[in-house]
């Protein structure tokens, strides 16, 4: 049964109201005939008869979605080739192949363990996080909706057993399951509010409506013998058209965009709608917008690849160095040692057949240097890579209490990417904004209330040291803006306030208590959607002004021209209001605030309780409603034509500055001059404004327009929407200017700060939203992607390109205006010169086209800032792919809603708001965030930690491994060629297992260049990784000969020391275990003392690892030379009786380490002293504690390491001290013109005094 509230709001019947076609199925014809059924127009459906879709040629998909990576079936296949594609895997498939063969100087289970063990942990880590995404997966396909089951009978049904035919009823607040044609809702007009955020990020509710011929079918039991067929369009992805009829009762009816429910769109404001399921799962417009989850590699993971390919180089060099040299020594010297002939014939070995011999060689010089190619390298980064993750997600800092959640890495295969973006495609609503609107200020006759000095202008006013003066002198030194005594004395600060704010004092908050001109931009609303403070105003005290016929006329138009539904609410004697905008909701709460609280509406009189000055006491009104010509993106205003009690007749309009202005009469625009110098300063603090305005119309006047506009309402055609434009132009016209409200759509909070510190960091950052122009370009003010001083670029279809619709002639359009924009940026006046570009949806369709694409993203990525408005998610998706492509730099894409799902899963990073638009984003994305702010402690404190660590340590391991396995070949060198092995095999398998593992993966987890807190103070220390400072060629290839430098200092001093004489008392010589052994001790130092040399944060945790592991060589030396000989081989009591009593020994060590560790001493002595680079700096000053004692110097080299940005609040107060010392310049010159041109100065200076 309804509730009474839906009964209530149902008696309004929308259709009589309304003039234009988005809700008058009337005005859509037919599709023919020929269309439909023809090429993508061959649907079918059959309502209520689903069990007709379950075989050919009417089977359609069911409705259950998937967005993992991977089914049961291609699991091992698609995750073995992801692994695979790794090089060092690769040639270790290859070691473990050989390693069964005779060749392979070490046992299999040696070579295979590891790279079973390597490629396993990375195959469960893929299937740990595809699993987590079929699991949120089933959370979406295991919602319920009630569904016709037969007899009049609806039943809870998953949403993954719909099929197309099904009936559904959906209730208030919940989701579409399927592309749905609404048949019937809880308003006996057929009417629904939707909400399309996840779809296309607009906040604003549309409104659907059924067709009149199935109004009756609102009740469960009227479905009891439903049946009609649907003829449409096949399933396509895009969200604003529909074509398609209905058959029902013998009849054909046509249908649009307005009896379209799409999936992941939110029913709202309506309690329960009856659909048809036309589209369901992977044929539904919301996934055929989306894109499959794509395997995503860091930059320094492909990077690693080349070096991957370099050590290989080596490995392939060495080995046949190895096998050329075995031939020519077998053939020179090898065939007169007769000891070398066995008696029986060795297949692996003849010296005899030097070639073959020779080729075997080089096969196992491949197995036995593979230590060249280090295999634990993958496993080590994916053990760090994890640990990474969970600091990340454990991080307090990143932690939201609101919503109780935190940041969370969805995988762990980017870490270091995070530290290397260049660019940062965002989302808006949701994911920069709270979907949340507040009404903010007002200027009403001329004069601006609610705050005038902004967070932009107090930080330059700081910063300059000088007083603001809000009016402006004109060059001939009048005083433009003080028409009157009042409008002067309102417009300028409190002085105390200023004095506070110049003096430094940081509570400013309180100071502006009593203060009403300063604005409180960011700061949370006591009501929601009303966030206005100004004394002026509030508590009736606007009844006292001098203009207040003017005020109660502008707070009237507010009250009455909308389309809002008063709705009681329990909890405060106030009414809250549901509309299809959310600016419309936040305008009726003002005016209630203002004392005109909307009360009710039927379906023709709206009901007001409005304060009335003259009485002083609040007074209940009604208007009769005549017309309502609503808001549309074309007209860009909205009108309502009432009558009140005395029987007078009232257009009351709203809308774009730009539109009322032009439909002013000449004795109505005796406030645009102060209106307009409000309206730019409302735009640069980022709010969205409507101006408003009236006329009073006379009886007779009337009565003709509303004939002719009757005729026009009835016209049957395409030409309707014409004569309604032009009939509405007739009345709309001659109206007198009131003024303009500004509204909020209301920012997260931290959004300007963290937008500001990633342009310091260096990043350029685009908006992506499918929101209008106008609310694009306000977003980006307030949040400080434009500013006031910067050129804007706008590319749009021209009105011709447009009505023309030849490709060709708008293809012209768009190349004219990008030739012309990039030329203005080309001129040498400027160069250094901010510019931003504004593209709607239809110029980018165009733009994006192969032909006009390179000319496009050229002029694009000159631009400072870029906003793109109308898009929908496959345009997302597709500049996303196309900016990668062009620019090459590592893109990262952040939103919230579904409609964000492609861009995510296209860039290099795709990072998911948790918020309010469903967890669509965060299932497709890399990382989540509760957020928008906690984006710039993920990328300039944890992107900028973990690209060093992940650098560092794969340097680390390329260099510990040179070192280890080239001394192997030294020694294969210093033996003739032999293949004999220096190392015990537990040596061997111990050196990259245990010995040297634990040291890097701490290097890995817990390396800090700076602090924290550092980081953020210094955010240009960021643009080290998109540089790729720490991961670039020469410091590979540095790193390499570090290594090379290392094993020949480690090996020449060993052999060259043990070889002369003996090593111990009693005469004995060193043998092949006892050189082995002094190698391989001095390699351990080597790699362990290198690893703290390059450590910058020390904990105890890195103490015990580095030390421990040089401890632990010695303690598994002792343990593994007590164990018998069939187990230690040479290694029998080699440590206490052999090395451990010799002094040379542990002096060999101690020389060996010096020498091996001096040239990368050297060098960074030299880079501190005479090349420092930024963190070296800070480090220094802060070992010094220079933030402490000399903290002047520390906010010195504080601001010097800002990165000059374009955008960005700092940029912004940067634009307003130059526009505040050019308003001084000019204010100067006018003092000095008018004193030089007073008559007393004349005479002075003419006085023969002088």
């Amino acid at each position: 049964m309804r509730e009474s509230s839906a009964r209530t709001k149902g008696k309004v019947r929308w259709s009589k109201l309304y003039s234009f076609s988005c809700l008058r199925q009337g005005t859509v014809e037919p599709a023919p005939v020929q269309q439909l059924g023809g090429p993508g127009f061959t649907r079918v459906v059959f309502c209520n008869e689903s069990h007709l879709h379950k075989k050919k040629p009417y089977k359609y998909p069911k409705n259950s979605i998937s967005t993992t990576k991977y089914n049961f079936v291609t699991f091992f296949p698609k995750a073995l080739f992801e692994q695979f594609r790794r090089v060092a895997n690769l040639y270790f498939l290859l070691a473990a192949i050989l390693s069964v063969t005779s060749l392979a100087p070490f046992s299999p289970a040696s070579v295979i363990a590891p790279l079973v063990f390597v490629v396993g942990i990375s195959m469960l880590k893929e299937a740990v996080e595809d699993w987590r995404r079929f699991l949120q997966d089933l959370n979406v396909n295991s919602r319920t909706v009630k569904v016709h089951i037969g007899n009049g009978l609806f039943k809870d049904k998953a949403w993954k057993a719909l099929s197309v035919g099904d009936v559904v009823k959906v209730n208030k607040n919940d989701y579409f399951p399927s592309d749905l044609l609404l048949i019937s809702s809880s308003f006996e007009d057929g009417l629904c509010y939707v909400e399309t955020m996840n779809l296309d990020g607009e906040t604003n509710l549309k409104v659907k409506r059924c067709l009149e011929q199935t109004l009756s079918l609102d009740e469960d039991t009227e479905f009891l013998n439903f049946k009609a067929t649907i003829r449409c369009e096949d399933p396509n992805s895009n969200l604003y058209s529909f074509v398609g009829n209905l058959e029902f009762e013998n009849q054909t009816h046509p249908l649009g965009t307005a009896q379209v429910l799409l999936r992941d769109s939110k029913l709202r404001n309506t309690d329960y709608v009856y659909g048809v399921v036309i589209f369901s799962g992977p044929d539904t417009k919301v996934v055929r917008n989306s894109t499959r989850s794509p395997s995503k590699r860091s930059r320094i993971e492909r990077r690693m690849d080349y070096v991957i390919y370099i050590l290989f180089s080596m490995l392939i060099l060495v080995s046949l160095v190895t096998s050329i040299g075995s031939v020519l020594y077998t053939t020179s010297q090898m065939t007169k040692w007769w000891y070398l002939h066995s008696e029986e014939d060795d297949p692996f070995f003849n010296p005899l057949k030097p070639v073959l011999s020779g080729i075997l060689q080089f096969i196992r010089g491949l197995i036995l240097f593979g230590y060249l190619i280090p295999i634990s390298l993958y496993v080590s980064i994916e053990v760090v890579k994890v640990l990474q993750s969970m600091l990340i997600n454990k991080d307090i800092e990143m932690y939201d209490e609101v919503t109780c959640k935190s940041v969370e890495a969805q995988t762990s295969n980017l870490n270091e990417e995070l530290g290397q973006v260049e660019m940062i495609l965002s989302d808006k609503t949701g994911t920069l904004t709270c979907n949340q609107m507040e009404f903010r200020k007002c200027s009403i006759a001329g004069i601006s209330y609610g705050g005038e000095v902004n967070e932009v202008d107090l930080a330059a006013s700081k910063r300059i040291n000088t007083d603001l003066e809000r009016y402006h002198f004109s060059f001939d030194g009048s005083d433009s803006s003080s028409q009157s005594f009042e409008m002067f004395e309102f417009s300028v600060p409190d002085v105390r306030t200023q004095k506070a704010v110049l003096d430094g004092v940081e509570d400013v908050e309180n100071l502006s208590i009593g203060n009403s001109r300063i604005s409180d931009l960011g700061k949370e609303s006591v009501i929601r959607g009303f966030n206005f403070k100004d004394d002026r105003l509030m508590k009736k005290k606007w009844m006292n002004r001098s203009n207040v016929s003017d005020m109660t006329m502008f707070f009237r138009v507010m009250a009455l021209c909308h389309t809002g539904i008063p709705i009681e609410d329990d909890e405060t004697d106030k009414l809250k209001y549901e509309a299809e905008s959310p600016e419309e909701v936040a305008f009726l709460i003002a005016s209630q605030e203002f004392g005109f609280k909307f009360c009710r509406r039927t379906q023709s009189i709206l009901v007001l309780k409005e304060l009335d000055p003259s009485l002083g006491v609040e007074v209940e009104r009604e208007y009769k409603l005549l017309n309502l010509l609503e808001f549309s993106s074309s007209r860009k205003r909205m009108s309502v034509i009432v009558s009140n009690e005395d029987g007078q007749i009232f257009l009351l309009c709203k809308g774009a500055d730009s539109i009322i202005f032009d439909r002013l009469a000449d004795d109505g625009k005796a406030y645009q001059q102060e209106t307009s110098a409000h309206l730019l300063n409302y735009a640069e603090d980022g709010l969205r404004t409507l101006a408003f305005a009236y006329r009073r119309i006379e009886h007779a006047e009337y009565e003709d327009w509303s004939s002719i506009f009757t005729r026009a309402k009835t016209t049957i055609g395409p030409i309707r929407e014409e004569l309604l434009e032009s009939v509405s132009e007739m009345i709309e016209k001659d109206l007198i200017l009131l003024g303009v409200a500004a509204v909020e759509d209301k920012l997260q909070k931290g959004v300007p700060e963290c937008i500001d510190k990633l342009a310091q960091a260096g990043l350029k950052i685009w908006l992506l939203t499918g929101d209008k122009k106008e609310t694009a370009i306000n977003i980006g003010f307030a949040c400080s992607l434009l500013r006031h001083d910067m050129t804007q670029f706008h590319l749009s279809l021209s009105k011709e390109a447009e009505s023309n619709n030849q490709e060709k002639a708008m293809k012209e359009d768009i190349l004219q205006q990008i030739g012309k924009s990039y030329q203005v940026t080309c001129e040498e006046s400027n160069k250094d010169a901010p510019f931003a570009l504004v593209v709607d949806g239809k110029a980018l369709e165009i733009a994006m086209r192969s032909d006009v694409k390179d000319q496009f993203l050229h002029l694009a990525v000159n631009c400072a800032s870029v906003i793109c408005c109308r898009v929908s998610p496959k345009q997302k998706a597709l500049i996303t792919r196309s900016v990668k492509e062009y620019t090459g730099r590592t893109i990262l894409a952040i939103g919230d809603g579904a409609n964000d799902v492609g861009m995510i899963q296209e860039a290099d990073i795709g990072v998911g708001i948790s918020g309010m638009e469903g967890m669509q984003a965060v299932m497709a994305s890399d990382f989540s965030l509760p957020q928008f702010r906690f984006l710039e402690r993920l990328l300039i404190v944890h992107g900028h930690w973990c690209y060093k660590r992940i650098s560092k340590m794969i340097l680390y391991f390329v260099y510990k491994n040179i070192v280890f396995g080239l001394t192997l070949f030294y020694y294969e060198l210093y033996t003739n060629f032999s293949g004999e092995v220096m190392y015990d095999d537990w040596y061997m398998v111990l050196f990259n297992v245990l010995l040297t593992s634990f040291p890097v993966i701490s290097l890995g987890v817990l390396e800090q260049d700076v602090p924290s807190d550092v980081c953020l103070q210094f955010p240009a220390l960021y643009q080290q990784g998109q540089r790729n400072i720490y991961f670039s060629w020469i410091r590979i290839l540095g790193w390499i000969l570090n290594g090379v430098l290392a094993s020949l200092a480690i090996f020449t001093l060993n052999v060259y020391t043990l070889s002369p004489a003996a090593f111990r008392e009693g005469g004995e010589v060193a043998d092949i275990a006892h050189l082995g052994a002094f190698s391989y001790t001095c390699v351990i130092w080597t790699v362990n003392c290198q690893i703290a040399l390059i450590i910058s944060h020390f904990t105890w945790i890195q103490y015990l690892f580095i030390w421990g592991s040089i401890l632990l060589w010695y303690i598994f030396m002792y343990i593994y030379g007590a164990l018998p000989p069939v187990y230690s081989n040479r290694a029998f009591h080699l440590f206490t009786e052999a090395l451990g009593p010799t002094p040379m020994y542990w002096l060999i060590t101690l020389l060996v380490l010096i020498v091996s560790l001096l040239p990368y001493f050297i060098h960074i002595v030299i880079q501190r002293l005479f090349y420092p680079m930024d963190d070296h700096v800070i480090q220094e000053m802060k070992y010094y504690r220079k933030d402490v004692t000399d903290n002047p110097m520390w906010l010195r080299e504080q601001n010097n390491s800002k990165k000059k940005t374009h955008i960005g609040f700092s940029s912004r107060v940067d634009a307003k001290i130059r526009y505040f010392r050019g308003q001084l310049h000019q204010k100067k010159i006018l003092i000095y013109r008018s004193v030089t041109n007073s008559p007393l100065y004349r005479s002075v200076t003419n006085s023969p005094l002088f």
